[in-house]
């Protein structure tokens, strides 16, 4: 008995030990306490808030359209987010909500009498909107434009800046920052771009998607403007420190054909390592999910773009450019002496700190891969991913993987008579050639075989042929580009933005499906209606959207058609679930789900996944899951964002009324590249 106090003593002790390192993990993390503002501030911010309201239901009667709309809704949802979510973390966040409405108005007032100066605008910052094609939420970013922009003939360069984690960042802060009282420096020789990223979530999933957006609305804006020319596209520079370094590492090396020269300071580029409180072994599905952010596994990339980092000596988010300088040191490219060029500049004596001096060093080791740019189409490419969210580098495209989350990688020549080709884990490639090449016959050695392709066109007038490649019981052959393309839809297979896991259905427009039949289960029922409701509260108040969500009786074709159907209830309670579940790869009926073999009481259980959508080529349909990550993962590091469920999972209701969300998983995995289960 005593043996048995001392170990239950013990296990009760180890208990409390990993509930302080999580508790004190997310209290690192927590915002300060809420300032509520005086009444006087209140009212102020509710009249403007229905002022400019009414300003913008009119614009839209008058068939006003983005970008000049965006650009002034963007301040009416900076105050509605931080009304709803009592964010007023600054004793001045009242003052600035005004500001913010003010200024909405302001401009509104201006496009009343058919004016918007401030996209002439130079010299200082200046804030945007854009409307994101997830959710149609209108996110906020800034941009500081020189003070001879557009002024003399030159080409300027794009610097994307984001943001380290702010436990105190909302819309108001982020546009008082940018509010444009500051000029910009003088010899500012740039464009710089500070985005949002829909708030601390560490450029992940939509977080990540924002980045793409902000810049793709610049661009769209300066097309508007007329001068689009004035881009130099070859120079553009990806940066940031802290949550902005790691952002830069995985951004920047997911991404390496779209920068002359990353430059991270500090972040972190592994999950196991960095985050002191997570188990040495996740569960399977899980640790091969790790494979989509973790930036280390993606080091060798920096064959393609060179890296200028930064970090404290004492910071221990050091360990994050260690990390990557280890990678490169040990799968340099073979013809390669260092695989990848990085430099990385270590402040004596300092720790999480990125100071003025050591900004002006790291712009200055920046210059010189500025002033060579990005080539436009590089002799050789060496590209490494776990994933066909991220599938291809310059002229190097792999259409398919023989095993997600496995390492995959293509280094391929451009040579003479064709391409010289080595790979690994990859199925179907295509390698496009350079403009102006001419239409011929050419040969690619590709693993040691040699094949003869012959160059198509992508699509009429393209600028550029391309050769596309299928590998079939260990041999390679040239095939039609329509081939692959058609194969792909009459057998489902992982494929660019369509390859799960269940969280990556959020990273592109989607629409939440409740049912309005009566369900089978009440259980069932409880906990579709609790787990759509968490992921409304969780996409609102951390990644900063409303979420689309409508009944089954209200979903039109066009948006069958166009977004993600992300389905809560069961085959009796939602109609689209009926619809679909005979082409799921399991069975659902009042009595039972069976899967894979194995059959689970349906008053009990529910089942979770993403699969090809039954309805819409290129589309996911859901059960019954938003993000599997939830709100003390988004409260605690950004690193703890990844993938609980995979593709698939049944989840056992634990029967407490009090909590209907609280469940078991029974099991849970990954669909196969042809979206089957594994055997």
């Amino acid at each position: 008995m005593k043996k048995l106090r001392r170990f239950v003593a013990m296990m009760f002790l180890v208990w409390a030990l990993c509930l302080a390192v999580i508790t004190l993990s997310a209290a690192q993390y927590a915002p300060p306490p809420s300032v509520k503002p005086s009444e006087e501030v209140l009212k102020k911010i509710e009249e403007r808030m229905d002022k400019l309201d009414a300003a913008l239901r009119l614009f839209r009667r008058e068939k006003i359209q983005d970008p000049i709309l965006a650009d002034i809704e963007v301040y009416l949802k900076a105050a509605t987010w931080i009304t709803q979510h009592n964010e007023f973390y600054d004793k001045n966040a009242g003052a600035w909500t005004v500001e913010a409405l003010e200024r909405g108005l302001l401009r509104a007032g201006l496009v009343s009498q058919g004016q918007w100066p401030w996209f002439q605008r130079t010299g200082s910052a200046v804030v945007h909107g854009y409307r994101s094609a997830i959710d149609g939420s209108v996110q906020p970013y800034a941009v500081t434009l020189p003070v001879d922009y557009g002024k003399e003939v030159k080409k300027w360069r794009l610097e994307v800046v984001l943001h380290g984690r702010n436990a105190s960042l909302t819309e108001v802060s982020f546009l008082h920052q940018f509010n444009g009282d500051k000029p910009a420096p003088k010899d500012l020789d740039y464009i710089r771009l500070d985005v949002y990223g829909r708030g601390n979530n560490g450029y992940r999933w939509a977080g990540e998607r924002d980045v793409v957006e902000a810049v793709q609305h610049f661009f769209l804006v300066e097309q508007r403007m007329n001068r689009a020319a004035l881009f130099d596209n070859k120079r553009s520079v990806l940066r940031g420190f802290s949550m902005g370094g790691a952002g830069t590492w995985h951004l920047g090396l997911h991404y390496p054909d779209q920068w002359c020269v990353l430059s991270p300071g500090a972040g972190f580029t592994t999950t196991h390592g960095y985050l002191k409180d997570l188990p040495a072994q996740l569960e399977p599905y899980q640790e091969a999910c790790l494979h989509i952010y973790d930036a280390v596994d993606y080091a060798e990339n920096a064959f393609n773009v060179p890296i200028v980092a930064y970090g404290g000596e004492k910071d221990p988010q050091l360990q994050a450019a260690r990390n990557i300088e280890e990678q490169l040191r040990s799968h340099a490219p073979q013809g390669s002496e260092k695989g990848g060029t990085m430099k990385l500049l270590v402040a004596p004596g300092l720790g999480h700190q990125f100071p003025p001096e050591w900004q002006k060093k790291m712009a200055e080791a920046r210059r010189e891969y500025i002033e060579k740019g990005r080539e436009d189409y590089p002799p050789r490419v060496h590209f490494v991913t776990y994933t066909l969210k991220y599938p291809g580098c310059y002229w190097v495209y792999i259409w398919g993987l023989e095993r997600h989350y496995e390492k995959a990688s293509v280094d391929a020549e451009r040579v003479e008579d064709g391409f010289k080709v080595t790979t690994r884990n990859v199925r179907a490639l295509r390698l496009q050639m350079p403009e102006g090449a001419i239409r011929k016959a050419l040969t690619v050695q590709i693993d040691g075989q040699s094949v003869t392709a012959q160059p198509y066109e992508r699509m009429p007038n393209a600028p550029a042929l391309i050769v596309d490649l299928e590998r079939r019981n260990g041999h390679w052959r040239a095939v039609l580009p329509q081939r692959i393309e058609v194969g792909q839809l009459r057998q489902p297979q992982k494929t660019n933005n369509f390859q799960g896991p269940i969280d990556d259905a959020f990273m592109a427009p989607f629409l939440c499906v409740r049912g309005t039949g009566s369900p089978w289960h009440p259980a069932t029922e409880e906990y579709a209606r609790a787990n759509l409701e968490r992921f409304r509260k969780e996409w609102s108040k951390y990644f900063r959207g409303e979420l689309p969500i409508k009944d089954d009786v209200e979903v039109e074709a066009q948006d069958i058609a166009s977004r993600h159907l992300i389905l809560f209830g069961d085959p009796a309670s939602n109609s689209l679930i009926a619809q679909v579940l005979d082409n799921l790869p399991f069975t659902w009926t009042k009595d039972k789900i069976t899967w894979n073999g194995q059959d689970y009481s349906a008053d009990k259980h529910v089942p979770v996944l993403i699969y090809p959508s039954p309805l819409s080529p290129n589309h996911y349909v859901v059960l019954n899951s938003g993000h599997t990550f939830h709100a003390a993962d988004f409260q605690g590091s950004n690193a703890r964002l990844y993938p609980r469920l995979g593709d698939y999972a049944i989840l056992e209701l634990m029967s407490d009324q009090k909590d209907p969300l609280n469940v078991k998983v029974q099991i849970a995995g990954l669909f196969d590249d042809f979206w089957r289960l594994p055997k």
